[in-house]
């Protein structure tokens, strides 16, 4: 009976026929994260997805609507559209609420930013704006499942696992996906919003801190020499490998086998890459670094300028979880995390510009969805807005991206999309085709079918590539 190891085999294979394409497996099986070619020449290296969590306001934002302030304070009339994710929506009458902001144009391009973006409203030109994006749940944490891994429901691998999937990354020594949270309020389900799912574990994100080591105990004790650890490192895989060769039908020793080489590599390449101390006064000015409301938002987007230029494949940073959301109090509250994120932002885009990275880097700023045109009439002294499926406002940047333009349209009040709409899986889909991936060619087989991101397939936002 053959008794030899599947690893042993192949390897023994090699001098047979067939031995380039068992090298080639072999090396996707030793290195998962080794970089692959893309299915079509790729625009983007590297992605920093800006996840605005609670459901930003879009006719506050980037989507004016003068119709708000023309019939401000009048009844909405609900009487066609009862359909919501929301119990007791429409038990109550409502009434519209006209925008606290003031737009303005901005740019080449003649883009209307509230007056929330200062900072942003400088690098219009280089932003693409998606006005008609509609999504699945008005419920947060079903929403932001659907973000982040095109389905509502926990389980299936997060988008920047689909990309280091399909690409692997440029940097052997760092995470091919990280993850920047806010630790004031992670985001609902915590690491499962960034899990690899059923893709091997090699590809889930790693969550970095902003605040002291990166990672908790990524710095061995003094007593413990480069020489100790090495030889404690080559004894431990010594053995991992001896027990693999026995279970090699277990993919979740070889994940474990590879993050222990990462963390060993990481503990000298992530100290260098991440010393903002490094960094000029004037770019840690430029991120707002010495301004408490912003040095947590500007030092993440720093990290990420940095994670991107030593060849990390995907970055994605969080907002609190919630913080958008606004069902009371929508100036107070977005007037707060716009001034905690908006000079950030725009800092990132000029300095990933002025280092020649933007054409490379594809940014995606976007939350779960976007919010009503009006209040419960009781509330209305606290002026704030409700969850709203039916419209939301994103924006690309970089990355291959047809920057100054815009696609889709709502309604005269923002109520709904209706021009060009598009869905979630068309998010990812246009992310994927920046990326070189096509994501009808994506696939994964697990539980007898091949798995994709946008599952049946999504269609590409022309207007913005």
């Amino acid at each position: 009976m053959w008794n030899e190891s599947r690893r042993r085999f192949l390897y023994q294979s090699l001098t047979g026929v067939g031995g380039i394409a068992l090298m080639d497996l072999l090396r996707a099986e030793a290195n998962p994260l080794a970089a692959r070619q893309p299915h079509h020449p790729a625009k983007a290296k590297s992605v920093i997805f800006l996840s605005m969590l609670g459901g930003v306001s879009h006719m506050d934002t980037f989507d004016p609507k003068p119709a708000l302030t023309k019939f401000d304070n009048t009844v909405m009339d609900w009487s066609k559209e009862k359909a919501t994710d929301q119990a007791n929506l429409f038990a109550k009458p409502r009434l519209i609420l006209g925008s606290p902001f003031k737009f303005q144009k901005h740019g080449q391009c003649g883009r209307d930013v509230s007056e929330l973006f200062p900072h942003l409203a400088t690098c219009v030109d280089d932003m693409a704006f998606v006005r008609s994006i509609q999504t699945e749940n008005g419920n947060h944490p079903a929403a932001v499942f659907l973000m982040n891994t095109g389905w509502t429901m926990p389980g299936k691998p997060s988008v920047g696992a689909w990309v280091t999937y399909g690409l692997g990354t440029g940097n052997q020594n760092l995470p091919g996906f990280v993850v920047l949270p806010d630790f004031r309020s992670i985001t609902f389900s915590g690491s499962q919003q960034w899990g690899s799912g059923f893709l091997p574990a090699s590809f889930q994100g790693t969550m970095l801190r902003w605040k002291g080591d990166p990672i908790q105990n990524l710095t061995p004790p003094q007593e413990v020499t480069p020489h100790m650890q090495r030889q404690e490192m080559d004894l431990l895989r010594a053995y991992n490998q001896q027990h693999l060769e026995a279970h090699f039908t277990n993919p979740d020793l070889q994940a474990r086998i590879d993050a222990y080489e990462l963390a060993y590599r990481m503990q000298s390449e992530v100290p260098g890459v991440l010393d903002i101390a490094q960094e000029t006064e004037a770019t840690r000015t430029m991120y707002g670094l010495n301004d408490p409301v912003t040095e947590s938002f500007g030092r993440r987007c720093l990290m990420a300028r940095k994670l991107v230029e030593k060849g990390v494949r995907f970055v994605q940073i969080y907002t609190p979880s919630q913080s958008w959301d606004s069902h009371t109090e929508l100036e107070r509250r977005h007037r707060q995390n716009a001034l905690e994120t908006d000079q950030p932002i725009a800092a990132l885009i000029q300095d990933l510009k002025r280092r020649g990275l933007l054409d490379s880097t594809l940014l995606v700023w976007m939350g779960e969805f976007g919010r009503t045109p009006d209040c419960p009439a009781d509330l209305r002294d606290k002026a704030g807005r409700d969850h709203n499926t039916r419209a939301m406002t994103i924006w690309m940047a970089g990355g291959g991206v047809n920057a100054g333009t815009i696609a889709g349209a709502t309604d005269e009040l923002g109520f709904k999309a209706v021009e060009d709409i598009y869905r979630m899986r068309d998010v990812h889909a246009t992310v994927l085709h920046l990326m070189g991936l096509n994501d009808l060619r994506l696939t994964y087989h697990h539980a007898g079918r091949n798995w994709r991101l946008t599952d049946t397939g999504g269609q590409v936002i022309r207007q913005v590539v």
